[in-house]
């Protein structure tokens, strides 16, 4: 998960962070925050990288307030999760007219402050994103686009049907992580696969709808063909 804190207090934006960390911990989650010292600061980067999960504003920062940088963002984007925290709630009303998340008050209770992440953590399942830490940094991709992932060593590497990511993470810590999505399936020590993505499944293995092969190992064999056939029946 991708959160981005803007806040022109330093203790607020380190105290958010603390609690975002927690969280995170308590949760399993993998959790990437950046922090930024005001609205002006925030959207010069937010031309260039869109990809958060969360954004977290406070409301009286500078020049740019958190409810105007919140409809600047609203023109361009009216789905990311937007979570105000302020010492004031004189701007409830105006918080939830750009469609915010939620609205906490200072000083943030951190068990409120995990409700609203549990929330969005549901949501984000129910969705089907998915968030991933690579090689090359944080991705969140929607399980759909996931073909399969592959064992590499003590990695792993996820492929799309015209990309590759190399994950930090092992082929059990990956299985771990999707357990919780019926259409994934570890169906050899070395593979995971969406089966949404298997057109036919033939001994000793299966094939991708691209014509791809992967093996599938004897004892996950009679597991594959039911989830199959069950998500095939809907």
């Amino acid at each position: 998960m991708r959160i981005a804190i803007c806040d022109d207090e330093k203790p607020q934006r380190l105290l958010l962070k603390k609690y975002l960390e927690n969280w995170a911990l308590q949760n399993k989650v993998i959790l990437e925050t950046q922090q930024f010292v005001s609205g002006e600061n925030f959207l010069f980067a937010w031309e260039d990288d869109r990809d958060y999960d969360l954004l977290v504003f406070d409301i009286e920062m500078g020049r740019l307030s958190g409810i105007e940088l919140a409809a600047a963002i609203r023109e361009k984007d009216d789905e990311i999760p937007i979570l105000f925290v302020t010492g004031y709630d004189k701007y409830m009303l105006q918080g939830f007219e750009v469609a915010a998340l939620h609205y906490l008050l200072k000083p943030v209770n951190p068990e409120k402050l995990f409700e609203v992440l549990d929330r969005l953590k549901i949501r984000r399942k129910q969705e089907g994103k998915l968030f991933f830490q690579t090689e090359k940094g944080p991705v969140s991709l929607p399980a759909s686009r996931i073909w399969y992932i592959e064992a590499r060593a003590h990695q792993c590497v996820l492929y799309t049907e015209d990309e590759e990511y190399t994950l930090r993470a092992s082929i059990s810590e990956m299985a771990g992580q999707l357990g919780g999505r019926r259409e994934f399936v570890r169906c050899h020590r070395s593979y995971i696969v969406n089966l949404h993505h298997v057109s036919a499944i033939v001994k000793p293995g299966l094939f991708l709808d691209d014509r791809r092969r992967l093996p599938v190992s004897r004892s996950a064999e009679k597991e594959v063909k039911r989830l199959f056939i069950e998500l095939f029946r809907g």
